[in-house]
């Protein structure tokens, strides 16, 4: 009998090439830091999933918007409340996180749209801004926008959380807008996305999760190692996973997989059984904490 803890994955994408259309799959292959990309320009359906996880004992997962064309993003939502409800799915993903646009003023509309289905637990709209090309993922400084700002509590009302993708740089606006919409769960994805790994970036980067970590409303999610260092290791991911664990706690803390993307750099085994030996001299308690009981609060799975 298998003793290892049963994991929740917080963050992973699928998507159907065939049915949807995914504006950023169909960009010319440029420099995102990650190396060669194409192999992300293919399907990869839930199904992919549980085959790459078939050996982690997956119990529930978290599917968070994976950019699909902005024009519709509700169609994603859509598209995988009905997957979950194949029997070779499993009943995966659990929880979704969708995406809506809170510099429209239409976003209220949107969310009641995402709202028609069970699943949804949350939003994200991705905000790295970084003055290097390769590592700018949102069209503007959403963060320095007084109106996305104000609408983001209209999450509030439907009791969801917002994931929110920022660099060390902008952590302390992140922070002022958690202080602002204390009710609101914010999830900081891919442990701060620390891409610097210069001795002021990684200072930054340590001071600006300290900052988060004392907003009880900021939880972390501990994810996109890969994109950040594509030839990771144990060790060299060890302090970015250990880190944010102590600062935040093992209840404010959870893992994803952030695959498809980071099976660029490592098979699901191989990041999984590095996230159980990283963790292993926690306790039981806390190791089923960022494991899986973390996830299963903060989205309610």
């Amino acid at each position: 009998m298998d003793s290892r803890i049963p994991i929740v994955d917080s963050h992973h994408h699928l998507w159907d090439l065939s049915t949807h259309r995914y504006l950023w799959l169909a960009e010319p292959m440029h420099d995102r830091g990650w190396g060669d990309w194409s192999p992300l320009r293919s399907d990869y359906l839930v199904t992919d999933l549980i085959a790459d996880a078939s050996r982690q004992l997956l119990i529930k997962s978290v599917h968070v918007q994976a950019n699909i064309d902005p024009a519709d993003p509700v169609a994603e939502t859509a598209w995988l409340e009905a997957e979950a409800t194949r029997p070779e799915a499993r009943g995966l993903p659990t929880a979704i996180v969708g995406y809506a646009d809170f510099s429209s003023p239409e976003v209220e509309r949107v969310l009641e749209r995402h709202a028609a289905f069970p699943r949804v637990r949350g939003i994200r709209q991705v905000l790295n801004r970084h003055t290097d090309p390769s590592l700018n993922r949102a069209v503007r400084d959403f963060l320095g926008d007084e109106g996305w700002r104000t609408r983001i509590g209209l999450l509030r009302r439907l009791g969801w959380s917002f994931d929110a993708q920022v660099y060390w740089q902008q952590m302390p606006s992140l922070a002022a807008l958690a202080d602002r919409h204390p009710d609101i769960v914010f999830v900081l994805d891919h442990a701060g996305s620390p891409a610097e790994r210069t001795p002021e970036g990684l200072e930054g980067w340590r001071k600006g999760m300290m900052q988060l970590a004392r907003c009880p409303n900021i939880v972390v999610k501990l994810s996109g190692y890969g994109m950040t260092d594509n030839r990771w290791t144990v060790d060299s991911i060890r302090p970015f996973v250990r880190g944010p664990i102590e600062w935040f706690g093992p209840d404010r803390a959870m893992f994803g997989s952030n695959f498809p993307v980071d099976r660029l750099m490592a098979e699901y085994d191989r990041l999984w059984d590095a996230y159980r030996e990283i963790v292993a001299d926690l306790s039981t308690d806390e190791q089923k904490a960022v494991l899986r009981g973390t996830a299963e609060r903060v989205y309610r799975i």
